[in-house]
């Protein structure tokens, strides 16, 4: 499903570039769930935001579902993106001017779908993670938890093949990151393939493998699935 070869990112620094990723060689298979780990400022960030197609100014080559990523015009980058990639973010990004209900329904929106199987989806979501009784709230009046729960039923509502996590339960207690993981562990197991950073060896488990970064470079055991 993916393939990164020799993918770097770098800055134009004086005397000499800093490099952010450097020569990266990742597969990912369908259906698999992988975990970036690694300190603080290794990249990994950068790295999600490559496979998101967020970025893409890089050296190298990204093949996603066959196809190359990389010479794709930004806006075609992005279509692709908003066909296949979902995001959960540590800080939610909700809407906050809009309902629950409403936050679950504009990524529908984007695409041509009928208001009717719109309405069905945000339903069936709602019902999924339990927060029927929350779809009338604002952000604000919900817990972290709750609010985490709202953006990864956003980010998987539109059905992505592809699940990126950014330190999905950074912000929340143990409970609730533990509810998240077994979450994303459930959309996994019906064949989403899901990459998530993280600093928690805990949540790590949930994965298949590890994909360890260090100032930039990966793990040579990560490279191949």
């Amino acid at each position: 499903m993916i393939r990164l070869t020799d993918v770097e990112k770098s800055f134009d620094t004086k005397p000499s570039p800093t490099y952010v990723l450097r020569r990266i060689n990742l597969t990912i298979q369908p259906g698999e769930f992988v975990t970036i780990m690694g300190p603080s400022g290794a990249g990994k960030s950068t790295l999600l935001a490559i496979l998101g197609m967020l970025d893409g100014e890089y050296r190298g080559q990204y093949e996603f579902k066959g196809q190359q990523v990389q010479p794709l015009k930004p806006k075609q980058r992005a279509e692709l993106a908003k066909q296949s990639v979902g995001f959960v973010f540590q800080q939610y990004h909700l809407l906050d001017d809009l309902t629950v209900a409403e936050n679950l329904d504009l990524p529908l929106s984007y695409r041509d779908i009928k208001t009717s199987e719109r309405k069905a989806r945000v339903g069936d979501i709602l019902d999924r993670f339990q927060i029927v009784g929350k779809k009338d709230l604002y952000p604000r009046q919900l817990s972290g938890g709750q609010q985490q729960l709202v953006a990864v039923a956003r980010a998987v509502i539109t059905r992505p093949t592809l699940l990126l996590a950014d330190e999905p339960t950074g912000a929340l207690h143990s409970s609730q990151g533990k509810m998240i993981m077994e979450l994303l562990k459930e959309l996994n197991g019906e064949g989403m393939t899901i990459v998530q950073v993280t600093h928690s060896e805990e949540n790590a488990r949930y994965g298949h493998r590890i994909a360890g970064l260090r100032d930039g470079w990966l793990d040579k055991e990560a490279e191949a699935a």
